[in-house]
């Protein structure tokens, strides 16, 4: 008997060093196929560059093929769109970005994608000129083209609904997971930290380092408070150097608190780990974002976290952060001062962070998913 065949846009799903949407990509491939009726669909997974030792774990399984479409300039709209004519499966599923172009959207086979956020709309600053035009002209034709589509906030199924105007019954709100293991414990953690030259306690911000993450005024706080007092605990910024970081970087090190203020560039999952472990609170003052993964993973590791109450932030953090203006250094610096001494509120925080963490789970997020596709499958065009 022949299965169906749901097609996956594992394109981003074994990037070596993986980014929120590329995390989402492989854990959601990960739990879909692991789950308890996966069995009954042959899996199709298309890459640009054959994995190697990071999908050793998807091999063995019997239900689960890979599709190499060699990598060439827009593989999306080249190799993936021309494999949906000549081959397609009964569905197709995108966790990420773009949706194959085909000049007759009715040659694609049922589509859902997921859409993880709107902020280049909001803050069109953030994103370089070409970048924010391609995002606009993809995301608007996988609102009109796809069967279903898949918000993982319901800040971002909102913005699909009142700036693209889509259809909000093809919307379903689908949260993403967490897991302990994307930052496993760490047995040399301190080792670690110390290897980083940090001796301190410190503040953490664990994320690219680019102007939507508003990290240009969470190094002006710091500065601030260590101007009016001496502060006993540092800032560290750990995370790849993203578009436009230029500035910041410049901000950090020109800082007159610049002692206390440590970059560390990109950071391994061990070394990442180590640093969650270790630190004092937890600082996420983004200006916009579609769910906000790294405040679970501050909460997983038991750290008070500092956040924005803006975009999904606090529908993704819950009861468990302190909630700021991301635009307010004054009361981004005031929050983090309040986090580094009041010994009660880190601990409320901290219980209620371990409880938000029951909220979401990959398990969920994979059956949820798969409902979606079965859905589109079924649904009439």
């Amino acid at each position: 008997m022949t299965h169906p065949v749901i097609g996956f846009d594992a394109s981003r799903c074994f990037r070596p060093h993986p980014t929120g949407t590329e995390t989402y990509a492989r854990q959601i491939l990960r739990h879909l196929v692991r789950h308890p009726e996966a069995a009954a669909y042959e899996w199709r997974l298309y890459v640009d560059i054959p994995p190697q030792d990071e999908a050793a774990d998807l091999r063995p399984l019997d239900h689960v093929t890979f599709r190499h479409l060699p990598r060439v300039r827009m593989w999306t709209h080249r190799a993936l769109a021309r494999e949906m004519r000549r081959h397609p499966p009964q569905a197709l599923f995108v966790p990420a970005h773009v949706i194959p172009f085909v000049w007759r959207p009715a040659r694609l086979p049922p589509a859902v994608m997921t859409i993880h956020d709107l902020g280049y709309e909001h803050f069109p600053g953030s994103h370089p000129r070409r970048q924010r035009l391609y995002l606009t002209l993809t995301t608007r034709y996988a609102a009109r083209v796809a069967r279903r589509l898949i918000c993982v906030s319901e800040a971002t199924r909102h913005d699909l609904a009142s700036l693209y105007g889509a259809d909000t019954a093809r919307l379903t709100v689908v949260h993403q997971g967490w897991t302990q293991a994307s930052f496993p414990a760490v047995p040399q953690a301190a080792a670690i930290r110390t290897a980083l030259g940090l001796t301190r306690p410190y503040a953490l911000f664990l994320s690219t380092l680019q102007p939507r993450k508003n990290v240009a005024r969470l190094i002006e706080g710091y500065t601030r408070l260590s101007q009016r007092q001496s502060l006993s605990w540092d800032l560290v910024l750990a995370g790849k150097p993203g578009w436009l970081s230029g500035p910041i970087l410049e901000a950090a090190r020109n800082s007159p608190a610049r002692r206390g203020i440590h970059l560390l560039g990109y950071v391994d999952r061990e070394q990442a780990g180590a640093l969650l472990a270790g630190a004092r609170l937890f600082c996420y003052p983004s200006l916009y974002e579609g769910f906000g993964l790294p405040v679970l993973e501050a909460q997983a590791h038991g750290v008070p976290v500092m956040t924005s109450r803006n975009s999904s932030l606090p529908e993704i953090a819950g009861e468990a952060a302190l909630l700021v203006d991301p635009e307010d250094v004054e009361e981004i610096a005031q929050a983090m001062l309040r986090l580094s001494r009041d010994e009660d509120l880190r601990r409320e925080l901290i219980a209620k962070g371990h409880r938000n963490l029951e909220r979401f789970s990959w398990d969920r997020a994979a059956e949820e998913t798969l409902a979606v596709i079965r859905q589109a499958m079924d649904a009439k065009k």
